[in-house]
């Protein structure tokens, strides 16, 4: 079991059962946590990118990516694109199953919330403002920053002695300065994989899962990652 595709895929789950399980908390009735507001949501997805940090290495994925835009600049830099597929895989599959695990969570809870989107926005996000371009824009440079600073941190100039919760508090950082435009999904499998996850299950009340906007989430990440994985690898560092 101990492998980095199990890593993977369990610091995935923890990843999005700890960040869309304080989004549910903030925003379904009768959560002892309703309206905390963005402060609250933002943190706690900084905590939770810690936990799936510290998860994946602990059950077999050194590099602890949680993110295929990770593994695309990681994948750039090096070279090495033997693993790309298992470990997208992996990560979309920890999505889902821990999207899965917070609608068991908060399984009461979606009967007595009247608002759809606020369902769909305990699994995926959406924009403020509706407008495609823009929306790829910042999921792409909030990507960009994401990777830019996670290969600083773990650069020879750097040498963080204890990355997990640096990465947390650069999660944190993108949330509060860059998140506010898309709800900042940053990572194709933090949002595609609980989309999937919206759609299949028998969640009281929801209605669309919005996959119109669906491709933005996804491939504005990739983009972003992809400008800063061939930076990073200009650059040496």
């Amino acid at each position: 079991m101990h492998s980095p595709f199990f890593g993977e895929f369990m610091g995935t789950l923890v990843l999005i059962l700890m960040g869309n399980g304080v989004v549910a908390g903030v925003l379904l009735k009768s959560s002892k946590a309703e309206g905390a507001g963005w402060v609250a949501i933002t943190a706690g997805w900084a905590f939770a990118v810690m936990t799936g940090v510290l998860t994946a290495i602990a059950c077999g994925s050194a590099g602890a990516h949680l993110n295929p835009a990770v593994t695309l600049a990681v994948a750039i830099k090096t070279g090495d694109w033997s693993s790309v597929p298992a470990y997208c895989i992996a990560q979309l599959l920890g999505a889902m199953a821990g999207a899965t695990l917070v609608w068991l969570h908060y399984l009461p809870h979606w009967a007595l919330t009247p608002d759809p989107a606020a369902k769909l926005g305990c699994f995926s996000t959406s924009p403020a403002v509706l407008s495609p371009p823009h929306n790829f824009f910042v999921e792409a440079l909030g990507t960009f920053v994401l990777i830019l600073v996670v290969f600083a941190i773990g650069s020879k100039a750097v040498n963080a002695p204890f990355a997990p919760p640096l990465v947390g508090m650069l999660v944190w950082a993108i949330g509060l300065s860059l998140g506010g435009p898309t709800g900042y999904a940053i990572n194709p499998a933090r949002d595609l994989g609980p989309r999937i996850a919206h759609t299949i299950l028998p969640i009281a009340g929801k209605k669309t899962s919005n996959w119109s906007y669906a491709p933005v989430p996804v491939a504005g990440p990739l983009a972003g990652a992809a400008l800063a994985g061939v930076l990073v690898k200009m650059v040496g560092m």
